[in-house]
């Protein structure tokens, strides 16, 4: 429910934000202002599809999702990475038509004003998002909370633009403006797409969190070696299968006790995590 809460806020802001920075691009003529504004409505779409993912993700497993439904998160975080591209690519288009036609730029303190709220108000929202993310390790939450995030380096970049604009009367730099948030959006893509799908390609987990698995084993003295660790991430869910061997005297009872101690123990380290422990003699081949 909280990632749910931390989503809907996020919609909240960035409709707020669209409109703001749509109707002060428009007084203002100003193409860097909207191409924020462009990047606000893609923010805003990018917060409905990590809000109704999250809602999706949480559904329990059944018949036709066995493994859960958490998944639909990374969906999310791949699609909202789409988005991000497809938004820098008509900045850069609008903002190259404006360096050849050329054009003014006017009251330009409207701007200056919904800049400045924009990156405070992005700010707050995106460090929200990044706890809730962390603390819930949603992926949907965290692609959301980046955008923001880079709102806030994009929307001040075009508020000292402005600023540059009014001290020089130079009014190129708004394209220019333009095109450098436009970059920046395209970075935040690619490295939100990387992230996206390594989990949809079942990556494996981070290396540390394999350690801590492995010397979570190696406790046990009952357990004589055990092989075959797959571990893999579906939305906020840890996936983990290990093969694992025990003497040949071991009664069903003592290593059925140990499994659960095993799971117990990686649970309390890194929760939500889905474990099938495969047990075998120890001197199976």
């Amino acid at each position: 429910m909280e990632k749910q809460s931390a989503a809907l806020l996020s919609v909240f802001s960035n409709t707020a934000l669209v409109l703001f920075k749509l109707i002060a691009g428009s007084i203002m003529g100003s193409v860097s202002v909207i191409s924020e504004a462009i990047h606000s409505g893609i923010d805003l779409l990018a917060s409905l599809v990590a809000y109704f993912s999250i809602k999706q993700a949480r559904k329990p497993a059944d018949t036709d999702h066995p493994f859960g439904h958490g998944k639909f998160e990374n969906v999310s975080g791949a699609f909202e990475a789409i988005l991000i591209f497809l938004a820098a690519a008509m900045i850069i288009y609008e903002a190259v038509k404006k360096i050849f036609e050329g054009a003014e730029v006017e009251k330009i303190e409207a701007g200056l004003v919904v800049m400045l709220i924009s990156a405070i108000v992005n700010l707050f929202i995106s460090t929200k998002l990044f706890r809730v993310a962390k603390r819930t390790e949603s992926v949907a939450l965290e692609a959301d909370a980046m955008h923001l995030f880079t709102d806030v380096f994009t929307s001040f970049g075009v508020f000292l633009g402005l600023v540059a604009i009014k001290l020089t009367h130079v009014y190129i730099i708004d394209p220019i403006i333009a095109i450098i948030v436009a970059l920046m959006i395209i970075k935040a893509s690619v490295d939100l797409t990387k992230k996206a799908l390594c989990d949809l390609v079942d990556k494996s987990l981070p290396q540390n969190e394999i350690d801590i698995i492995e010397n979570i084993i190696k406790r046990y003295s009952q357990v004589t070696s055990f092989h075959k660790l797959r571990t893999r991430k579906s939305g906020d869910r840890r996936e983990i299968d290990v093969h694992i061997r025990m003497e040949n005297s071991t009664t069903l009872i003592d290593a059925h006790n140990l499994c659960n101690q095993i799971e117990k123990d990686i649970k309390s380290v890194l929760p939500n995590s889905y474990i099938t422990i495969h047990i075998e003699p120890e001197n199976e081949e």
